[in-house]
């Protein structure tokens, strides 16, 4: 019997419920986005409300593989940004327990997620996108709802161009009509100018019936009048007081077949991929090898390209051999010596006119193949879609969880923000790489798999990073790192301890103030100042000797610091704090000094900011010896009135 641990458990019932409202959220916004995005196909053409349930629902599945990577993102950022704001998880680690023994219920969660994901996509989504672009195209097809504007020409219904100045909401009537019959073409439309008039639907949906009152109709009679001259055609002119006119207008919603969605590459699952791909590859090097062989065959110059001949072993081959051997180039000038202007200009617009058929020709077949081309690489994309859907969940909470260990705030704020940028620097991602291979400028697998080898680095950076409990979001941390780098002026705060285990001896600090007195004597001399830029760069200041000196510094002051009088403690206040910076001794390599010489746009602004940086080095050096010396003399004095105190106690 399978016993599942508590702490398991616990994971799973942590992560559930907000992995199941992420999703729902996410699903929602894309298909908030989908709906904006498609809003003018479906709004006015009086559409049921099962019909746009339905669509939506298939939308609702299509969508699932843009919002369940973010979802898991999310989830996963707000489980253990949770559990670290509550310090759950820094009492898991105190028990013993590791960061990967805890996320290990949730990754075979993943991998669950990850298998039912390519199933889905596999199997389940070709159908959803089949029923959903069939759906879609139907609505767009479909006849807009009739609803006449005022004061303006409506188009929507065919072959008819109708104005109204007026209309009667409650009764239906239309006032002031005007109607253009376009079914004979524009320079044939009659006109039909009706003082009021109703608009109704026939039962079946098919046609429109419409009731004119008190009009007259203008037609006109250009073709009966062909032979009569175009400032004399005849028209006819009818006056009315009531007028019937059926109009063929299809109000209905007719389904498309989806047979001609399903043979897309939407709708075909991994085996129909890819048979279909394989079928697409014959075909292209079919279709090629037929225009490379109209190629061999076209005559140019009225000289065949080449020529099927059996070579010695009795095969054909094509070999490039002209009806006519030319001993000599052919004079192209001597064909337009004696002929006259106008059989010149004949001879160019003849070779122009070959030239631009022949280009024709060639654009045409590349267009061919290119099209051929273009259709295989989208279902080459759809076949590999349905393996990176799998393989970006499992990164996803590679990145979330970590993340929310690391930066320990749960919520929908933080995480949520994270997440967000996140997911658009995968989309901008994907979305590039799937261009770029339906374009044909990569492969396509490249194009891709492109999000997901740029994601995977970030994924194991951060399991790493959480895993060994580093401060990869501690501001302090990269604080520290910037003041190595370019150095930040500090001062020593010292105050007088209450208590002290050992009492500071003066002999003892008077020994350890001549050492460092003579260790800074010694680092001075070696820093001359002024450094020329190739001693810069070749030399600098010694930052092993600085960081001895500082070393040494850091000792004598620290005991010193047990003295009682202020006024040690206040001239100890007065020691500088030593930086070790980079910019003291920038290359400590002698042929990358060199480079930084050679390449003096770059050489020349560091070695600007380094001397200043010197400059304050050689002072607060100086600095060290002038309070060293102060301090010598203080401790001299205790030294000599204590000698004096025992004296007088003899």
């Amino acid at each position: 019997m399978v016993v599942v641990k508590r702490l398991y458990t616990f994971m799973l019932q942590q992560f559930l419920p907000l992995f199941v409202m992420t999703f729902f959220i996410c699903l929602f916004i894309v298909l908030m986005q989908f709906l904006w995005r498609y809003i003018d196909d479906l709004v006015g053409k009086g559409l049921g409300i099962d019909v746009i349930a339905e669509l939506f629902f298939y939308a609702a599945l299509t969508m699932i593989p843009m919002a369940l990577p973010l979802a898991i993102l999310l989830a996963s950022l707000m489980t253990f940004g949770n559990l670290g704001e509550h310090f759950e998880l820094t009492a898991m680690k105190a028990s013993g327990i590791s960061l990967l023994k805890v996320m290990r219920p949730l990754i075979v969660l993943m991998v669950f997620v990850a298998i039912g994901a390519f199933f889905f996509q596999n199997n389940v989504l070709p159908v959803a996108q089949t029923k959903m672009w069939t759906l879609l195209y139907s609505m767009r097809q479909k006849s807009p709802e009739l609803e006449i504007p005022e004061g303006v020409f409506y188009d929507q219904i065919p072959v008819y161009n109708l104005f109204v100045r007026e209309k009667d909401r409650n009764t239906g009537t239309l006032y002031d009509m005007m109607i253009y019959d376009l079914s004979k073409g524009f320079d044939n439309a009659s006109i039909i100018l009706a003082d009021s008039g109703k608009m109704s639907v026939t039962e079946d949906k098919t046609h429109l019936f419409l009731r004119l009152w008190q009009g007259e109709s203008f037609e006109n009679l250009r073709e009966a009048g062909r032979s009569v001259r175009e400032e004399n055609v005849p028209y006819r002119r009818e006056s009315f007081d009531e007028k019937h006119i059926l109009v063929k207008f299809d109000a209905n919603f007719n389904r498309m077949d989806e047979e001609g969605m399903r043979n897309q590459y939407v709708g075909k699952n991994i085996t129909e991929l890819r048979h279909s791909i394989d079928s697409l590859e014959a075909h292209s090097d079919s279709v090629g090898r037929e225009f490379g062989k109209e190629v061999m065959a076209t005559r140019y110059m009225g000289v065949p390209y080449s020529h099927q001949v059996r070579n010695d072993s009795g095969q054909l081959e094509d070999r490039r051999i002209p009806d006519v051997v030319m001993t000599h180039p052919l004079n192209v000038d001597s064909l337009f010596k004696g002929a006259s202007s106008a059989a010149q200009i004949n001879y160019i617009n003849i070779a122009l006119s070959k030239a631009q058929q022949q280009q024709s020709g060639f654009e045409f077949r590349k267009m061919v193949m290119k099209d051929e081309r273009k259709n295989m690489r989208r279902h080459e994309i759809e076949l590999q879609k349905k393996f990176t859907l799998s393989f970006a969940c499992i990164i996803f909470f590679f990145i979330g969880a970590p993340l929310g260990a690391i930066i320990r705030k749960g919520g929908l704020g933080m995480p949520l923000v994270i997440s967000v940028l996140l997911f658009i620097f995968y989309y901008i991602i994907d979305n590039t790489g799937y261009k770029m291979a339906r374009e044909g400028n990569i492969a396509v697998w490249q194009g891709m798999w492109l999000s997901s080898a740029v994601l995977l680095p970030l994924g194991i950076f951060f399991t790493y990073k959480a895993v060994r409990d580093s401060a990869v979001f501690n501001s302090d941390a990269y604080v520290n790192l910037l003041r190595k780098l370019i150095g930040s002026h500090q001062t020593r705060h010292l105050e007088i301890k209450e208590m002290v285990m050992v009492d500071m001896e003066p002999r003892t600090a008077l020994d350890k103030l001549e050492q460092l007195r003579y260790m800074q004597g010694k680092y001075l001399l070696s820093c001359p100042e002024s450094l020329s830029y190739w001693q810069y760069w070749l030399r600098g200041y010694s930052r092993t000797g600085l960081r001895n000196l500082s070393a040494e510094l850091e000792q004598v002051v620290a005991y010193m610091a047990d003295s009682q009088s202020k006024l040690v403690i206040n001239k100890l206040m007065d020691y500088p704090i030593l930086r070790s910076l980079w910019l003291y001794h920038p290359c400590g390599y002698r042929a990358l000094s060199w480079c930084m010489i050679v390449f003096f746009p770059i050489g020349l602004p560091i070695y600007l900011i380094g001397r200043r940086h010197l400059k304050v080095l050689r002072d607060e050096i100086i600095t060290i010896g002038k309070v060293t010396d102060e301090l010598i003399a203080l401790m001299k004095k205790e030294l000599s009135d204590h000698t004096e105190i025992q004296i007088d106690n003899i």
